[in-house]
């Protein structure tokens, strides 16, 4: 089974799933896929970073009128990407962080266990501010809200679907309210009802 974890700009997705990885005794994959996309794209970290995550609604309408010939670069990375994380899901049991992980497993046929991490905005305001090393909120909130809409935006163009949905997810969990080390746990609990992760 695989474990993929989508999440809101500073609910702590990245930090948790580290842990649940370690936990469970698994892989754990997040800027090694746009190494691996950066490997087999020719294009540098920067501009993958950039494509991958940056579809702005009028990207979105442009999109829809131009030629059906014409190959868009965030669907080639979105491509590359997608094959790389099937290849990194079959090696064997991981955990996969954003990257749409949890559509592609689906459409694979893939078993997985999705959860999405949020958090109220303060804890979020807080952690991001240790992240981008700034005490100013409108910089902090400004971060927040651009992060999460393109994460939106970039969710539905290749899935088809709502992110944050609680019905495209095994789980849904509050990181604010709970604290990592609940999530942690419960992950890893849900996960080990799984196949492959059985002690």
């Amino acid at each position: 089974m695989v474990i993929t974890i989508s999440r809101e700009y500073g609910s702590g997705g990245h930090s948790i799933g580290q842990r649940v990885a370690k936990e469970l005794g698994i892989e754990f994959y997040d800027r090694d896929i746009i190494k691996a996309t950066v490997a087999q794209s020719g294009l540098d970290t920067e501009e993958i970073e950039r494509l991958e995550e940056e579809i702005t609604r009028s990207e979105l309408f442009f999109r829809m009128i131009t030629p059906a010939g014409y190959m868009d670069p965030h669907d080639a990375v979105s491509d590359i990407e997608r094959h790389v994380i099937l290849e990194l899901a079959q090696k064997g049991p991981c955990v996969i962080l954003g990257r749409c992980a949890d559509d592609i497993m689906a459409k694979a046929g893939i078993p997985s266990l999705n959860v999405f991490l949020y958090a109220d905005l303060l804890h979020r305001a807080a952690r991001v501010s240790q992240l981008i090393g700034s005490q100013n909120p409108t910089e902090i909130q400004r971060k927040i809200q651009k992060t999460d809409a393109a994460r939106r935006s970039f969710y539905q163009e290749y899935t088809g679907r709502h992110w944050g949905d609680s019905h495209n997810y095994t789980l849904s969990l509050d990181t604010g309210l709970l604290g990592y080390d609940a999530c942690v746990k419960l992950i890893c609990e849900a996960a080990r009802q799984g196949e492959g992760f059985r002690d």
